[in-house]
């Protein structure tokens, strides 16, 4: 298929640098038709005038650059000769700290005063952007210049930054609340003749026409904006892929079950079959952990590790596997039981040579949970260190086909690390709420987009067959919103086999399922949970005001200044938590009030290595502050994914969530007895009051089982009913306290 030219020039550039997150996305820079142009030649010379001579070339001069070759006037840049002044206001003191965040330079916006374009950081020739280096003063913050200047673009709230250290020029944006990005631009690199698109890159996105002369919808801080909604929209195509991957899985492991006589998953489908799907769920939660943590570099880059154990490494293994052998993917199996090696690695952790992993233990990576994984018995224990030889034979095909539906999105790989954690709930919603079936004859599959994403739901051929042909359209419509009209009703009504009901659905069929599957087939159907259940994942848009709102007042209740013991005395339940949305944002509040608070009195407690200050406050307001109830346990582990991801640490293990973050059912349960009486006791004489309880209660229940019954009706009339019966239950309560 021919790709997109304008779409190919900025693809070609971002592969070179390779970003780190989210900056700019292709897609919005083709919206505002921002397009780099080739012809730089001139401006590469200029650059190079501007480099020191002696080797290695460095930028000494900050200001001649944004004047030759940029483009900006004097006025541009403030803190320069020339330009205005610094003000205060960009200052961020951290008086705990003994310091000041202050950048060197600073781009004012044309069209507003007041407002900042960029903020500038130059630090001496070739100090590590990444790196804190050793502390030679006990004052002030020890942090990288890329952390300070994250750091000061979140509390000034400027759109982004540029950090140079003469060689690399990095462009950084640091949304308050939201994961930072970054593109860096080898200097020197840009003035050789491959480094054409390079160069094209920088002036297209930091010259004066694109900070200062075209409209404000199509400058620099408008285009990292919607980027960012962009990314929304990826997210929201992934997430297609991402239940693709779970039905390969699920065929990779009936594959497996029959390549085994049955035996791998006899006992768990004949009485626990939720297992199953609970299984391959925890497969595909493991791996966005595994991939968004390689991508963020919080596991190893051990060459060990990389090239044996990392998902990446499979992957691109797979890849080349798939390219010399398209074939005999299907009969190969060594993928499957790399994989389990892995999660056994991240459980037990493990250290050789240069290879150090801790131990990470927790839910998500037992091996016990669901032993069918590994090939083993229902109930057995895990022996550390086993070797792993009843591994299902799982192909490398369908892990391939798996891992290429994870990262691979419009022939292009996905960066985890541009995704922020409401957007891989978001992604990671789409697997959940269904329920694995044993087909008792054969079955198709129609999309109903009314139930997700076009989910797909499963029909039982030969009970529809067993309907008379009138019937038939009718129980099509109610199971799959599914309506023929025309021939293909005609054809259904007369159908007399399940050939005959598949060749009048037509292209009604999902893709999953152009033939009927046959009996003994593994299927998901989607369950009602789907809907009702919190497993559909809040965005942040609805998150962030209303937790805001909340707490606020909560904190201002605390007095002007709280201090970091009260922040972290806050003890906040979402009592019907989902996926975790809210408390991912009650982390994030908090983990701001708590680095005021140290600010304020005494400064940053001591923090571990691997930990930046925004980091390590999260995680100690995870850890005491935050607790959640659901009845659906694939959603709670969503939650604790969710908060893994928002509180991620290098060395540190997973089960400080688990208790405080619970399966089970947070509303007390109350007998009609208990509920007539008004009273924990049944026993006793009755209350005058209980009659009227109870016909309160019975049209509470009437209004509850109509609200049921029209669970495909419109949004509006559903509101309705809910509201209804809402009023019916005050009624109850009422009669009660009356």
């Amino acid at each position: 298929m021919a790709r997109d030219p304008d779409l190919y020039a900025h693809l070609e550039w971002l592969g070179y640098i390779q970003p780190v997150g989210l900056v700019v996305s292709p897609a919005a820079l083709l919206a505002a038709g921002v397009l780099p142009d080739r012809n730089v030649s001139a401006q590469q010379e200029t650059l190079r005038g501007l480099l020191s001579s002696a080797p290695p070339p460095l930028l000494a001069d900050f200001p001649s650059f944004t004047r030759d070759l940029l483009g900006w006037r004097e006025a541009d840049l403030a803190g320069a000769p020339g330009g205005p002044e610094l003000p205060d206001s960009l200052s961020v003191p951290l008086p705990g700290e003994h310091d000041t965040l202050r950048p060197t330079y600073a781009v004012p916006d044309p069209d507003a005063a007041g407002k900042w374009l960029l903020l500038v950081t130059v630090v001496p020739p070739e100090t590590p952007l990444d790196d804190a280096g050793p502390r030679v003063s006990a004052a002030g913050w020890h942090a990288s210049p890329q952390a300070r200047l994250e750091r000061l673009l979140r509390e000034t709230a400027v759109p982004a930054g540029l950090l140079t250290n003469g060689r690399l020029l990095r462009l950084v944006t640091a949304p308050k609340g939201e994961s930072a990005g970054w593109l860096d631009f080898d200097l020197a690199a840009l003035c050789e003749v491959a480094g054409r698109p390079l160069c094209s890159a920088l002036l297209m996105l930091l010259s004066s026409e694109r900070l200062f002369l075209v409209p404000p919808g199509e400058r620099l801080p408008a285009l990292l904006r919607e980027s960012r909604k962009y990314q929304s929209l990826v997210s929201t195509r992934l997430a297609g892929q991402v239940l693709d991957a779970l039905h390969e899985l699920t065929r990779g492991f009936q594959a497996a079950d029959e390549a085994a006589g049955g035996r791998l998953l006899r006992d768990v489908l004949d009485g626990h079959p939720e297992e199953v799907y609970g299984g391959l769920l925890a497969t595909l939660l493991r791996l966005v952990f595994v991939l968004y943590a390689e991508d963020r570099g919080l596991v190893s880059s051990d060459p060990v590790y990389v090239e044996h154990y990392s998902v990446g490494g499979l992957f691109a293994k797979l890849r080349d596997d798939a390219a010399l052998y398209p074939d005999t993917m299907d009969q190969r199996f060594g993928a499957w039981p790399r994989l389990l090696t892995l999660f056994r690695l991240l459980h037990d952790g493990a250290s050789h040579g240069g290879l150090a992993i801790p131990a990470r233990h927790g839910s998500l990576f037992t091996p016990d949970a669901y032993p069918f994984l590994e090939g083993r018995p229902r109930g057995s224990r895990a022996v550390p260190g086993e070797r792993l030889e009843n591994a299902p034979r799982v192909s490398d095909g369908v892990l391939a086909r798996v891992l290429e539906n994870l990262l691979v999105l419009d022939g292009e790989r996905i960066s985890y690390r541009a995704l922020d954690v409401e957007q891989i709930g978001s992604v990671y919603e789409a697997i959940m709420g269904f329920t694995l079936r044993v087909a008792e004859g054969p079955v198709v599959a129609i999309p109903n987009r009314k139930k997700g994403s076009a989910v797909d739901v499963h029909v039982d051929l030969a009970a529809l067959l067993a309907l008379p042909g009138a019937d038939r359209a009718r129980r099509l419509k109610d199971e799959a919103d599914c309506d023929l009209t025309g021939d293909p009703l005609a054809a259904l009504k007369t159908a007399k086999s399940p050939d005959d009901v598949v060749a009048a659905l037509g292209k009604k069929l999902s893709k999953r399922t152009p033939r009927a599957l046959p009996a003994g087939s593994l299927y998901l159907q989607p369950t009602e949970e789907r809907r009702r259940s919190g497993s559909h994942y809040t965005p942040r848009s609805l998150t962030e005001p209303i937790v805001r709102t909340t707490l606020e007042p909560v904190l201002a209740a605390l007095g002007e200044s709280p201090t970091p013991a009260q922040v972290l005395g806050l003890k906040v339940c979402d009592p019907a938590m989902g996926s975790g949305a809210f408390l991912v944002e009650t982390c994030r509040f908090l983990g701001d009030a708590l680095l005021r608070a140290w600010d304020a009195h005494g400064g940053l407690p001591e923090i571990p290595p691997d930990e930046d200050p925004v980091l390590f406050a999260r995680r100690q307001v995870a850890q005491l502050c935050l607790y959640g109830v659901d009845k659906n346990p694939f959603a709670v582990d969503l939650a604790k994914l969710s908060l893994w991801l928002a509180t991620l640490a290098k060395d540190h293990p997973f089960t400080f969530l688990d208790d405080s973050l619970r399966h089970g059912d947070s509303l007390v349960g109350l007998s009609p007895g208990q509920i007539e009486r008004f009273h924990w006791e049944e026993k006793g004489q009755q209350p005058l009051l209980a009659g009227r309880i109870r016909a309160a209660m019975d049209a509470a229940m009437e209004k509850r089982a109509a609200l049921e019954a029209l669970n495909d009706a419109d949004h509006e009339t559903q509101e309705a009913l809910l509201v209804e019966a809402d009023a019916a239950l005050a009624d109850v309560r009422l009669a009660g306290i009356s």
